[in-house]
């Protein structure tokens, strides 16, 4: 995958080792936090002895195009080049990768009770190729289990998951009857939902008292 932090999506070609690691730092801040560290933070992880230094390397940043200074605020910018931003669009071949954290693994099986771990990690993800239209909120699980091989999902993979209302026919991460599984939601039109796996050899399963969905899956990471 691609090392850059959430919302940085420049080539950064022209931009030295330090000033990507700083653009890298800002960007995941902000992306996490919703909004810019201070300069006193920047100095702080970069073990700078004063903020004229990062302040160096903020304007060497302003002149390469990476940021620009917000009009009307002192020593404030915005990162460039991000699709929020007005102006030209980007780049066919620009990269937006984004951090999100892994909460765990969920049942491609038959529905167990493990409870959600926390965050055990973080994966980054091309988010052009994971198609969010809620990146803030997504998460990863790691599947195990073989009931959705029909749709190439294996044991091992992770699977992003985007906090959202399913369709029929949507994969989901779902709560039924108390335990967690990932398969595929079924709603017909006067019919209550259940879910579908996608392997012949395991059971649609029908919820006795609760089915309550997690969020949507839109993209499968394999490692290779």
């Amino acid at each position: 995958m691609d090392s850059r932090s959430p919302k940085q999506t420049l080539t950064m070609k022209t931009l030295t080792k330090r000033q990507e690691e700083i653009l890298n730092f800002i960007g995941h801040h902000e992306w996490s936090k919703g909004f810019w560290p201070s300069i006193r933070e920047i100095q702080e992880k970069f073990g700078f002895k004063s903020t004229n230094a990062v302040m160096g390397h903020l304007r060497a940043l302003e002149r390469k195009g990476a940021i620009e200074r917000i009009a009307g605020q002192a020593r404030t910018f915005r990162i460039l080049g991000r699709e929020e931003d007005e102006g030209p669009g980007l780049p066919e071949d620009a990269v937006e990768v984004v951090d999100i954290p892994i909460y765990g693994d969920i049942a491609a099986g038959y529905p167990d009770r493990v409870e959600p771990a926390g965050e055990i990690g973080r994966l980054q993800v091309d988010v052009r190729s994971a198609g969010y239209s809620n990146r803030r909120n997504s998460f990863a699980l790691q599947v195990r289990g073989e009931s959705m091989v029909d749709v190439e999902i294996y044991e091992g993979d992770m699977v992003i998951v985007e906090p959202r209302e399913p369709r029929d026919g949507d994969i989901v991460a779902a709560l039924i009857d108390g335990e967690t599984t990932l398969k595929r939601y079924i709603k017909k039109p006067g019919e209550p939902p259940y879910l579908k796996a996608e392997n012949k050899f395991y059971p649609e399963l029908y919820p006795v008292t609760e089915l309550s969905v997690q969020g949507v899956a839109k993209a499968v990471v394999r490692s290779l």
